[in-house]
């Protein structure tokens, strides 16, 4: 799922005209504030055309649905509120902490309400959370899988469990205590969750 740049906010290719970057972050930045301040429905298309005083032509030309707008507008968030840790940060258990524990934090915050509204959004449009997961979560989570297979290669990380398994250890207990509310996600409790699943070499 390394698609690198490819994967991004503005989604893939397209023919025609380029896009302004500066229009392009304006739709996103309307969408997400639109669901962040209003809700869901309240963010239709109409209503991201009106607050980011683009057309509606213009966005449907470059979204084909609502749901992809939605879900690149959180990603277009997600990208600059929770950056994928680079190399310089550390080892990679190092990195799986500091990216783990920032997860934790935002989920508490309206970025976790925003993102189980856009997962439900696309349940209930489309049966699955399929589109979610091509368009917002398999480049993060392949590139954290081979950070941490990575880990496990140079010997810093000793689970031996494949690197997916880690990673959903990891984000699926993260995720599962946000959305049933089990227990308060701390900082604390994600850097020993961490800790648990990868087993840093001391």
């Amino acid at each position: 799922m390394a698609k690198g740049t490819s994967d991004t906010a503005e989604g893939a290719p397209r023919r025609g005209r380029p896009r302004s970057i500066e229009t392009t972050n304006a739709i996103l930045e309307s969408a997400y504030a639109l669901m962040a301040t209003t809700g869901l429905a309240a963010t239709t298309i109409d209503a991201v055309a009106r607050h980011s005083n683009v057309s509606k032509m213009t966005i449907y030309k470059w979204w084909p649905s609502r749901e992809a707008l939605l879900i690149d507008a959180f990603l277009h968030h997600a990208a600059q509120m929770l950056p994928l840790p680079p190399v310089s940060a550390g080892t990679p258990a190092a990195r799986a902490r500091r990216h783990a524990v920032a997860y934790a934090e935002a989920l508490q915050g309206e970025f976790g309400k925003v993102q189980l509204a856009v997962i439900s959004e696309c349940i209930s449009k489309t049966g699955s959370a399929e589109l979610f997961y091509a368009r917002y979560l398999q480049f993060r989570r392949d590139a954290l899988v081979e950070m941490i297979a990575t880990g496990q290669r140079d010997g810093s990380i000793l689970a031996a469990a494949p690197a997916e398994d880690l990673y959903d250890a990891i984000y699926g207990s993260l995720f599962y205590r946000y959305v049933f509310g089990i227990a308060p996600i701390t900082p604390a409790y994600a850097r020993n969750l961490v800790d648990l699943v990868l087993r840093p070499k001391s």
